[in-house]
């Protein structure tokens, strides 16, 4: 469900506004590449699976636990010192050693099927996580007189994500020339089945782009996704060229009435 952030200040409300965009790629890039893992684990592609499984807790490791960290950080002890926050931060700095603990029993799992089902584990719970950050931490911040989110935030990358056109992962977003091209590709390069699936109906509109865009990010060259959308995403295909012009070979697989399944390949370069 959406969430409406009452805040003192428009200044407060432009900052948690940002935190929960960014909370929503972080949902993105995890879901992706942990149906990744599912995927390969599932075909019993061993090699795939400990490609996707080692990906995974790279990204957790760069990206998701030094989030968790700037939150304890930055967000956590101003909530802490409030009566009705004391509690609920304990909470979730107990959740925050349970995400750790799963992203380390990922990385020493023994074969694909633990490694999956830690990885599962690790998206459910961090997905709750997020939002409790949404709808209890965050409100509860904004809403203090004596509190300034936009002070608390300001210049944390890991709470706040880089510029919405940019790129924190290394995927270059200029373009590129190579393979197949545009929204008409019939060159049979884009291949769907065998990509791991975002299925976008099951995210709240609010957030749905910003979730789609995280996954997108975390598509390696050469590699692709495939978005199942409850209606035909125009709208979104254009800010994707916008924000990442000619980087996506795009293909419809399925044309509605209940679902549009759209594979993207990430080009390589030249």
């Amino acid at each position: 469900m959406s969430n409406v952030v009452l805040a003192s200040s428009e200044a407060d409300a432009t900052a948690a506004a940002a935190v929960e965009q960014h909370h929503a790629q972080m949902a993105g890039m995890l879901a992706i590449r942990v149906e990744a893992l599912l995927s390969a684990a599932a075909r019993g592609d061993s090699v795939s699976a400990a490609a996707a499984k080692s990906d995974l807790v790279g990204w957790c490791e760069h990206e998701l636990v030094p989030h968790a960290l700037a939150e304890e950080k930055a967000m956590y002890p101003a909530a802490q010192e409030r009566a009705e926050g004391r509690l609920l931060v304990e909470g979730m700095l107990g959740e925050h050693t349970v995400i750790t603990d799963l992203v380390r029993e990922l990385d020493t799992a023994s074969d694909p099927v633990r490694a999956a089902a830690a990885a599962k584990a690790l998206q459910v719970v961090f997905d709750s996580h997020l939002a409790k950050e949404n709808e209890l931490v965050l409100p509860l911040l904004t809403a203090a007189p004596d509190v300034s989110v936009a002070e608390l935030l300001g210049g944390m990358h890991e709470l706040l994500g880089a510029d919405a056109h940019g790129d924190e992962h290394g995927h270059a977003h200029e373009q590129t020339e190579s393979g197949c091209g545009g929204h008409s590709c019939s060159c049979g390069e884009v291949d769907g089945p065998g990509y791991p699936e975002l299925d976008a109906r099951v995210v709240p509109h609010a957030i749905r782009h910003a979730t789609i865009f995280g996954a997108l990010e975390a598509v390696a060259p050469g590699d692709g996704m495939v978005l199942v959308a409850p209606h035909d995403p125009l709208p979104l295909l254009a800010q994707i060229e916008q924000r990442s012009p000619g980087v996506f070979a795009v293909e419809y697989l399925e044309r509605g009435p209940e679902a549009w399944r759209i594979a993207f390949v990430r080009r390589t370069a030249a």
